[in-house]
Order: structure tokens, then sequence, then C-alpha cells
């Protein structure tokens, strides 16, 4: 004997929920704007290593 107060759900998709479909950002970046930015951050991060240490009078 089944239940009566059973819940029947959608069999849509699969159970997958496609959660980017209805997401739009703020924030639109190009990819070459990307990169310049993580170069910058690169040539930083070198210059820090190299000369840091006698700026904050550690070396």
């Amino acid at each position: 004997m089944s239940r009566q107060d059973k819940v029947n759900i959608p069999s849509g998709m699969g159970g997958l929920t496609r959660y980017f479909d209805d997401y739009t950002s703020n924030i639109e970046l190009k990819p070459g704007h990307v990169i310049i930015i993580a170069v910058v951050i690169m040539v930083l991060i070198i210059i820090l290593h190299m000369q840091g240490g006698s700026w904050l009078g550690l070396g």
C-alpha cells in the first residue's frame, strides 16, 4: 500500500541544478585587464622581495 500524502518531485534535468544561469556580476573585466593586473602584482612581489627588507629596515 502506498501513502496518499507522498510528494512527487518532477524529474527535470536528472537532478542537476544550474545556479549560474541567473547570476550576473556587476564587475565586468576583459581578459587583457586580468593579465595586466596579474603582471603588475607579479612585478610588485618581485620588487618587494628584492628591496622590501631594506625599506623596512630588516636587511
